[in-house]
């Protein structure tokens, strides 16, 4: 199996890493959606490398490797709150749509303030990912 740069590590906590925020809004927004997906997802997080959390992980194909990742994270940056998600379901873009303020990419969405967001939908989307993630096949 290939590796990735981005790793699980056990070495480090989350909650650890989540004290260390400097900035008071993103580390309370940062706590508050570490509880949501806690609770959603039932999984305990993981810290992946030395600035994602992540729940949950699944093997999927690259090229010729197989890799593992996780359905569902996020990390704390400076500018936002970036969400990682398996985009890989048809209600992906509408709930993303349905978010609000936000910005994205392929699989990563962008939250400047959690309080700017629907959080039913953004639970619907962290269920829907997680669930996506076991049809995933590593062939």
């Amino acid at each position: 199996m290939a590796e990735l740069k981005t790793q699980p590590n056990k070495r480090k906590s989350v909650t650890r890493f989540l004290e260390s925020i400097s900035h008071e809004k993103r580390k309370q927004d940062a706590f508050e959606l570490l509880k949501i997906m806690k609770r959603v997802t039932k999984k305990d997080p993981i810290m992946w490398g030395e600035s994602i959390i992540g729940f949950g992980s699944y093997d999927y194909k690259r090229k010729n490797d197989t890799l593992s990742w996780f359905p569902v994270g996020f990390s704390p940056r400076k500018a936002a709150l970036v969400f990682y998600s398996t985009p890989w379901f048809p209600e992906f873009k509408d709930m993303v749509a349905k978010l609000g303020k936000i910005k994205s990419s392929v699989s990563c969405i962008y939250i400047s303030d959690l309080d700017k967001i629907d959080k039913k939908v953004l639970e619907a989307l962290i269920k829907k990912s997680m669930q996506a993630s076991k049809h995933i096949k590593a062939t």
